[in-house]
């Protein structure tokens, strides 16, 4: 269980990256992208064991927002998955 936790936490903390990496800030400073973007990059691709799985305790511990409680490649791609609480040390 502990094993899975960390993956969790790691994945949670990478999503972070990825959404700033492939993102645009908006008026408010905050990084955003659109989920179909998100899910459909390669690095994204091959990172995650699942990708919704992360966003969605990313979401619930408070450092993404989107709308809607699970997001679903076809019928959520425009989407904004939106960095609000980001926690990234200070050097990235």
């Amino acid at each position: 269980m502990a094993d899975h936790q960390a993956t969790v936490d790691r994945e949670v903390l990478e999503i972070q990256r990825d959404i700033k990496r492939i993102g645009t800030q908006n008026d408010d400073g905050n990084f955003t992208v659109k989920f179909g973007v998100l899910f459909e990059d390669e690095k994204v691709e091959q990172y995650y064991e699942a990708i919704v799985g992360t966003l969605k305790a990313a979401k619930k511990r408070g450092f993404i927002d989107f709308k809607g409680q699970m997001l679903l490649k076809g019928a959520h791609d425009d989407v904004d998955v939106i960095l609000v609480n980001e926690t990234l040390p200070e050097n990235e």
